[in-house]
């Protein structure tokens, strides 16, 4: 079975910002309103490191 890389909380986080980015709400720390979904995504998986919730760790691309 494999290994699960989001803990539970951190789904919700993550999901909950994906919401507001849905709404229209969701800004960037500069103060823009977010239009890519990916960076949606890497705001919420910023938020839930935060919280020190599991998520996986930062590739190093």
């Amino acid at each position: 079975m494999a290994e699960k890389k989001y803990s539970d909380k951190a789904q919700k986080k993550i999901g909950k910002v994906m919401e507001e980015f849905k709404e229209g709400k969701l800004k960037s720390s500069s103060g823009d309103k977010v239009k890519d979904r990916k960076q949606a995504v890497a705001i919420g998986i910023s938020e839930a490191r935060e919280k020190d919730l599991k998520v996986p760790k930062k590739s190093k691309k």
